[in-house]
């Protein structure tokens, strides 16, 4: 009889610990990136509820400058949860990671305000994807502008893709992604060890 007990109770614990691999399973490729055609984005509408791994003020990545009366933008990045909890695992991004961000107008007129700045309407959302279907396993997308965004959108091509990669290779901290604008995540690629050479 004891034995009964102790066999039912292992098998009971395989069957929990099976259903929970399981769950985990789906909810990692739940929140990964879905596609139309093969390779064109489907826009994750609830990106907002991800992993909010950073936000910048006024960053820019290329030579020219924003006009000096022009207001900063916000920059707030997004990342899918399951890649997040790997990261933190392991200071890499794993096969299916899709980071959203946001550009966002900044303002300073608003009671109570006093100074400072703070969000408002949404100028452009971009996306970058870790996928192995794509030629160097990394994708870039852009779903438009504002209120007119599209819902799907194919990888970037071209000269628009080739500036991506240039600026993302040279220059990001982790893989191609510039992890050095988010505090906590940097930290941990330096536990990890896993900051480009030279970095």
């Amino acid at each position: 009889m004891a034995a009964m007990k102790g066999l039912t109770a292992v098998l009971s614990l395989a069957y929990l610990v099976a259903l929970s691999l399981t769950v985990h399973g789906q909810q990692s490729q739940a929140d990964g990136p879905r596609y139309a055609n093969g390779t064109s984005l489907v826009r994750p509408t609830n990106y907002r509820e991800w992993t909010f791994i950073g936000s910048g003020l006024g960053l820019t990545y290329e030579a020219e400058t924003a006009s000096p009366t022009a207001a900063p933008t916000f920059t707030n990045t997004f990342v899918n949860p399951s890649s997040y909890r790997a990261f933190m695992q392991t200071g890499t991004w794993p096969n299916g990671t899709v980071f959203v961000l946001e550009l966002r107008r900044s303002q300073t007129e608003a009671a109570p305000n006093k100074g400072g700045r703070f969000q408002t309407d949404l100028l452009v959302l971009e996306a970058e994807v870790k996928d192995a279907r794509f030629p160097d396993g990394w994708a870039f997308f852009n779903f438009g502008r504002g209120t007119a965004l599209s819902d799907v959108t194919p990888p970037l091509s071209g000269e628009a893709v080739a500036s991506c990669v240039e600026c993302h290779t040279k220059h990001a901290a982790v893989e191609r992604t510039f992890v050095q604008f988010y505090p906590t995540l940097l930290e941990v690629a330096r536990q990890k060890r896993t900051l480009k050479p030279g970095f």
